[in-house]
């Protein structure tokens, strides 16, 4: 099938997309929580004739056999967010204290269209193994994907994400790394409590944690090139039980994100050695922990990313992604097979959809994208299952 054919079948898709895409984002599911989201993917792809299997407790595998040749992995994520959505729109969420705030509603119905796209193909000259994705959000749903062994037999792998940085309809494709790494962090610091009236009779942790948050701050700004991407943020303070008590205890979280293992190790390194050597100097105890195994860089293949721009140069709208210091798991699928992650934009103006940032709780999109998002899967895999050198 050409690329002109692929293009018009994705395009007469759209009501189906869209409807799919409402569905979802009614009925969002945390990370390993996705039963309902799985059910109906199962659903689509036995009825247009894939092998399904199941995979990371929550995820969906469907492979589509043809002619003896390559692999190509498609991939979607499907978990939602704990956020309350603000939008008031007839398709919002219907799930108290969960929304699809970051696309993955519209991924797994972009991914549903080029199954059956790529279903209708009759010269297809390999293998195709769409991976729908539980758990991206937790940063873990694809490391189990992988140790299951599902990527064991993949020659490469392609990824998407709505973005809002992107005027509608535009492709973010470029090689080299993307996206940061990404680490959790839980701080500790115990004091000694006490009325607030007199704290020179206490310990007070909580002028501790402010100074701490300050002198990690000086970690990015005075030990860290400047030349290197470094954010670390605390996002998360917890302390206290009335205004006039002085509590024992104050535990922050927060995360940090580099491009590179040199620096994070340097971060991680001095903030340990800040946060105790500076709450032992104020009679109190410190302890900084990771509260999450560390997601590496995304980096995008060098020659993938050329095929890309090559095989979706037809579409047009093609231009340079946006780095990000947000993280993505899909980078442990990069690392273990030359890998592709592409931004296709979403911000409409006009419409007034995709003016909020991902995560923001009036998050929304322009659904007119979603045919370019189907057909971009299906142009991918069916070229590069063409192409007769591995690249």
């Amino acid at each position: 099938m050409k690329v002109e054919e692929i293009v018009e079948k994705a395009k007469e898709m759209e009501d189906y997309l869209v409807k799919m895409r409402r569905d979802l984002h009614m009925h969002p599911e945390l990370g390993f929580e996705e039963k309902k989201t799985s059910s109906i993917v199962k659903r689509e792809l036995k009825k247009l004739g894939y092998e399904v299997t199941e995979t990371a407790k929550t995820g969906v595998i469907g492979v589509l056999k043809g002619g003896n040749g390559k692999c190509a992995a498609l991939r979607a994520d499907m978990d939602a967010l704990p956020i309350q959505e603000e939008n008031n729109v007839p398709y919002k969420s219907q799930n108290p204290g969960k929304m699809h705030a970051c696309g993955h509603d519209a991924h797994t119905a972009m991914l549903l269209g080029a199954a059956s796209i790529l279903s209708k193909l009759k010269d297809l000259r390999g293998e195709v193994k769409l991976i729908f994705q539980p758990a991206e959000e937790v940063g873990s749903g694809a490391k189990q994907v992988m140790e299951e062994g599902h990527l064991d037999d993949v020659d490469a792998i392609f990824g998407m994400h709505v973005w809002p940085d992107l005027p509608s309809g535009k492709i973010g494709i470029g090689g080299g790394a993307l996206f940061a790494s990404a680490d959790a962090f839980t701080v500790s610091i115990r004091g000694k409590g006490g009325h607030g009236a007199y704290p020179h009779q206490a310990i007070d942790p909580i002028v501790v944690a402010s100074d701490l948050i300050n002198g990690y701050q000086k970690i990015v700004s005075r030990r860290v090139s400047p030349l290197d991407p470094c954010v670390l943020s605390v996002c998360k303070i917890s302390a206290g039980t009335a205004f006039n008590v002085i509590p024992e205890r104050v535990e922050m979280k927060g995360t940090i994100r580099t491009y590179s293992m040199k620096v994070r190790d340097l971060v991680l390194r001095e903030a340990k050695k800040i946060t105790q050597g500076y709450a032992n100097a104020m009679g109190c105890n410190g302890s900084f922990n990771l509260a999450m195994k560390n997601l590496p860089v995304t980096i995008n293949d060098e020659e993938l990313s050329r095929f890309t721009r090559r095989a979706l140069s037809g579409l047009g709208g093609i231009t340079e992604p946006i780095k990000s210091m947000g993280a993505e798991d899909f980078a442990f699928y990069a690392q273990k097979v030359p890998g592709l992650f592409i931004e296709l934009g979403i911000r409409n103006k006009a419409k007034g959809v995709g003016l909020y940032s991902l995560h923001n709780p009036q998050f929304d999109l322009d659904e007119a994208v979603l045919w370019k998002g189907a057909a971009i899967h299906s142009i991918l895999a069916n070229e590069f299952l063409k192409e007769k050198k591995t690249l």
